[in-house]
């Protein structure tokens, strides 16, 4: 994404970047710390297609950071860049108005 194909309103930008489900459940995971695939499929539980799909764009849109090891067999670890940190105020107020609506039904 580049400045030309933004989107005017400053929310729409938002949920561009991370308005999937998939995307909010890989970050939440990361702003817990660093974690390999196999790590991320089972807690977000999406398909290896849906995973690496979201992890590419996420990394293309400088949210995350991507580390391969040269082992064999190659060792891939994904982490929060530091712009992807600043999401953490966004999911917390999340995770709070989930919890009020839940105490409302």
């Amino acid at each position: 994404m580049n400045k030309k194909t933004l989107p005017p309103c400053p929310v729409a930008i938002v949920l561009q970047l991370i308005g999937n489900k998939w995307k909010i459940l890989i970050i939440r995971d990361l702003l817990c710390g660093v974690r390999r695939f196999g790590q991320l499929q089972k807690s977000v539980g999406c398909s290896q297609k849906v995973l690496t799909d979201n992890l590419r764009e996420l990394e293309e849109n400088k949210l995350l950071k991507r580390k391969v090891y040269p082992e064999v067999p190659p060792r891939v670890e994904y982490s929060l860049s530091p712009l992807g940190q600043t999401l953490d105020p966004l999911l917390k107020e999340m995770a709070k108005w989930g919890e009020y609506y839940r105490s409302l039904v």
